[in-house]
């Protein structure tokens, strides 16, 4: 499935009768690759619950819609607990299996910073476990640079993986 010609794609705000179908995007990554250190199946209730907890804050969490079926999702959460981090998120975003390189990411970031920028967020982070060349691609069209690269700091499939850091001051 790819957006159709036909179609218009809508990113808007998470709810939670989204929670389900987010959770097919995200466990297919879960149980089929290394881009997510998570090992098990997240049910809908638990990615209700992700859900809320990131608006609660309040930041954005957003899906992108083609024709009622979620093809991709993105949100940002604190970067850190302390106070003094209170301007600088962490983002996340997803894309269903066999969608990439059809610009919804794009669509999804565009839309997110946007939003951060309202909510006075000055740094934006995001990690990228190795390889993921396509989420490399899209950090670096939005203009982030590498800050960081950790080597095996994470371990699945019998591998290790190593995670680079990518930073964009969004409000100079």
């Amino acid at each position: 499935m790819s957006p159709s010609s036909t179609s218009k794609l809508i990113v808007r705000p998470a709810i939670v009768a989204d929670a389900e179908q987010i959770c097919e995007i995200y466990n297919h990554y879960i149980l089929t690759s290394t881009i997510t250190f998570e090992e098990t199946r997240v049910d809908a209730t638990e990615m209700v619950d992700r859900i809320r907890d990131i608006q609660s804050v309040p930041l954005p969490w957003l899906v992108a819609e083609d024709d009622g079926k979620i093809v991709g999702y993105a949100y940002a959460q604190k970067w850190k607990v302390r106070a003094a981090y209170k301007f600088s998120v962490e983002v996340t975003i997803y894309i269903r299996q066999g969608l990439g390189q059809g610009g919804i990411g794009s669509q999804l970031y565009g839309r997110l910073f946007e939003s951060l920028k309202s909510h006075g967020v000055h740094a934006v982070i995001g990690g990228v476990a190795l390889p993921n060349d396509a989420s490399l691609r899209l950090h670096q069209k939005f203009g982030f640079a590498k800050v960081a690269h950790f080597k095996e700091v994470g371990f699945k499939f019998g591998q290790w993986v190593d995670v680079t850091y990518w930073q964009m001051i969004l409000n100079p």
